[in-house]
């Protein structure tokens, strides 16, 4: 049994769906299908999510939605009326959408988190409609009675342990089942969303709960590139890679995944398979827990910009008991969380996003830091840029962070910070945003020229 799920470029039309359909029905073993919302049909487009977003907030604001709601119902119309549907299931898409923007006795939050989900929902019960039109068997699941259960963290949802054992009874079910993605249901039976592209999540907990021999992730495009096309042109394909490598790519800035997307996947130990719908016949990249193939000790290169350096120097800090508790404490009560923390004997840097430093709050901080540490400098870094080097091969490579360190010298690019992951899986280096594509250009030169992925 396959689960495959599909994202919003994948369902923004009837032209698309009439791909979607095609691609499910070739191959039996795709038997449960996750959906997204529709998304953009061209780039200046909005996508079905920002609409209901755009809609909830008019109501809260004006206690209506005006020309909101007539937008979102003309988007799934439209599709519907591409594929020659019957008018039947725009009347219900409009009917559940009007009675939920219509339900004022429900919490602000709570009316959000059902009106953003809703996108998700409807547009289930629309490709079921589909595949139904075309004489296959399909049904549309809700995700509550399929027993997705999810904490209570609106935005944030995750999933509980009893939602496994819920799921697996999906297996039982005759036809192709169409799951909507991006959110689940609360203990009490209230709608909770996980974070934005959270349907990716949803195909993962999906695939772990039907034990699902493989996880099929289709987007638009061929592959996992080993660098942002973007940055570099026309760069390499990833043909195989490691889950431990895609969380590290996807947290430094790879956009194919959620970051936390693979997790439930990764448990279970089911390979991912990411393809193309606009292109089903290529290869795609295969995400498993170990891949036999190296070739060369990198497999990709991330990077992300917004990024600050907090930078504490204070003579034998190394022999001062609870020095570093007490510097992310102070953290810790300003709201602050960090990402990376470089250190030497007399020195250590906090590594941090920068858009959480609120107005006023920067200066506070670096003088709670200078008077309680009894630091000798405190200073704080704008602007850096992180870009992360990842390979399962660096484990048995000698010379890798040489070779990366050469290459950014040979253009004139300074490190302000080098991090070795622990699981020597990747490697960090900060550099200031105004060298970051000149940087990530670099390396890809130094570990990609010449070598197949």
């Amino acid at each position: 049994m396959k689960v495959v799920k599909f994202g919003g470029s994948s369902l923004a039309s009837g032209e698309q769906l009439e791909k979607v359909f095609n691609i499910v029905v070739s191959d039996p073993e795709r038997k449960i299908v996750v959906v997204s919302a529709p998304g953009k049909r061209y780039p200046e487009d909005i996508k079905v999510t920002d609409m209901l977003i755009a809609c909830a907030e008019q109501v809260l604001e004006k206690g209506e939605a005006g020309e909101y709601v007539d937008d979102v119902i003309q988007r799934y119309s439209s599709i519907a009326s591409e594929l020659n549907l019957s008018q039947d299931i725009i009347e219900r898409i409009t009917d559940d959408l009007l009675q939920l923007l219509s339900d004022q006795s429900i919490k602000r939050d709570r009316f959000l988190e059902a009106v953003k989900a809703s996108g998700e929902d409807n547009n289930a019960k629309l490709v079921a409609a589909y595949f139904q039109s075309k004489g296959v068997e399909a049904h549309y699941i809700n995700p509550k009675d399929a027993g997705l259960i999810v904490s209570d963290e609106p935005g944030n949802a995750q999933v509980l342990p009893e939602t496994y054992d819920h799921l697996y009874k999906l297996r039982e079910k005759s036809g192709i089942l169409i799951f909507p993605g991006f959110f689940g249901y609360t203990r009490s039976g209230d709608i909770v969303t996980f974070s934005r592209s959270g349907s990716d999540i949803t195909g993962s907990i999906v695939a772990n709960g039907v034990k699902a021999s493989v996880y099929e992730n289709f987007t638009d495009v061929d592959a996992v590139y080993s660098v942002n096309p973007n940055i570099v042109k026309n760069p390499k394909e990833i043909k195989e890679l490691t889950y431990r490598e895609m969380r590290e790519l996807s947290y430094a800035g790879f956009s194919v995944f959620h970051d936390e997307a693979l997790m439930p996947a990764f448990r279970a130990e089911i390979p991912v398979h990411v393809k193309n719908t606009n292109n089903p016949d290529a290869a795609g990249t295969r995400i498993v827990n170990e891949r036999q193939n190296q070739n060369g000790p990198v497999i990709g290169i991330a990077s992300d910009g917004g990024f600050c350096s907090i930078y504490v120097s204070k003579y034998l800090m190394n022999r001062e008991i609870g020095f570093g508790r007490h510097l992310l404490q102070i953290l810790e009560e300003f709201g602050l969380s960090y990402e990376h923390l470089p250190s030497g004997i007399d020195d250590i840097s906090i590594i941090l996003r920068q858009n959480q430093l609120g107005f006023g709050s920067e200066k506070d901080i670096l003088q709670r830091i200078k008077e309680e540490l009894k630091a000798d400098e405190v200073k704080i870094q704008h602007n850096l840029s992180l870009i992360m080097v990842v390979g399962e091969g660096m484990r048995c490579n000698v010379g890798t962070m040489a070779r990366a360190a050469e290459a950014l010298a040979q253009i004139g690019v300074n490190i302000e910070m080098i991090n070795q992951g622990s699981s020597e899986v990747s490697m960090m280096f900060g550099v200031n945003e105004t060298d970051e594509k000149k940087a990530v250009n670099a390396l890809y030169e130094e570990f990609f020229a010449g070598v197949t992925v």
